[in-house]
């Protein structure tokens, strides 16, 4: 049974971590999976938008902790998690350096990797009865798949104290609160609103998306003055594009955009 199932609709790709029986936890072939299927979404042009969700009632449950277990009886530990940790952060920095959207949509627990996974994306969709839960302080583990880095800079260094020493659980309500997901939908309409706003999401100027999201991240980490000239240099590159004629043509048309693929 494949653990990363990928659907094409037209412009949108849906990948889905297939592992139910486990709450959609992760080992290392199934996050070398997800990371292959994310890198193959990166390069196909065709890709306008990516959707990814967990099977079941589950997002993902981060590491599985079973196969932990079996390392650590062989006294391997160590080893699995260099390995395992390694494909976790080539997979954040893939959706990260996505040229496109990614929409994550969270119908149950997001607890460890799999908040790191969530938090990754560019636009979060819970069903009402969706947990996060950082999770690492229960196992005894160190953060990983970018969460040090998510969750101060989304909700401040205090908050983030709060929830990686308390491994607190957030309801959906809750997180909805803190901007840490930016749609909580009834259960039942979770697939069909995902699926509307990453159709959305597929219709929209994606290289103008694509730089937004490289913008949103270089501004962690760098001054006022070279951001401005990230900003000037690809709006620049933007505007020798089609999606920027297309606009303008539209505003002055008054009529929707029709953007073309990058």
């Amino acid at each position: 049974m494949d653990a990363i199932r990928t659907e094409r609709d037209g412009a949108v790709l849906t990948l889905t971590i297939h592992r139910p029986e486990r709450l959609n936890a992760l080992d290392v072939p199934s996050m070398l999976a997800l990371r292959q299927a994310l890198q193959e979404a990166s390069t196909d042009r065709a890709v306008r938008a990516v959707l990814l969700t967990g099977a079941g009632t589950a997002f993902c449950a981060g590491g599985d902790v079973a196969v932990m277990d079996e390392y650590r009886a062989r006294g391997e530990l160590p080893a699995l998690f260099h390995a395992l940790t390694a494909e976790m952060e080539m997979g954040i920095r893939e959706i990260l350096g996505m040229p496109k959207p990614v929409v994550a949509a969270l119908p149950g627990v997001a607890a460890g990797g799999g908040l790191s996974l969530a938090l990754a994306a560019d636009w979060r969709i819970a069903s009402e009865s969706a947990v996060l839960v950082p999770a690492f302080p229960t196992l005894g583990a160190v953060p990983d798949g970018g969460l040090s880095y998510f969750l101060p800079h989304y909700l401040g260094i205090g908050l983030a104290q709060e929830l990686l020493f308390t491994s607190a659980r957030l309801s959906a309500a809750r997180a909805r609160e803190l901007g840490l997901v930016h749609e909580v939908v009834p259960a039942p309409d979770l697939g069909r609103r995902a699926a509307e706003r990453v159709r959305e999401l597929a219709e929209g100027p994606t290289f103008a998306y694509g730089a937004t999201k490289r913008l949103l991240h270089a501004a962690f980490g760098q001054g006022a003055e070279a951001q401005l000239a990230l900003e000037r240099r690809l709006a620049v590159e933007a505007a020798g594009r089609g999606e920027l004629a297309e606009g303008v043509r539209a505003f002055r048309e008054k009529r929707r955009p029709k953007f073309p693929a990058p």
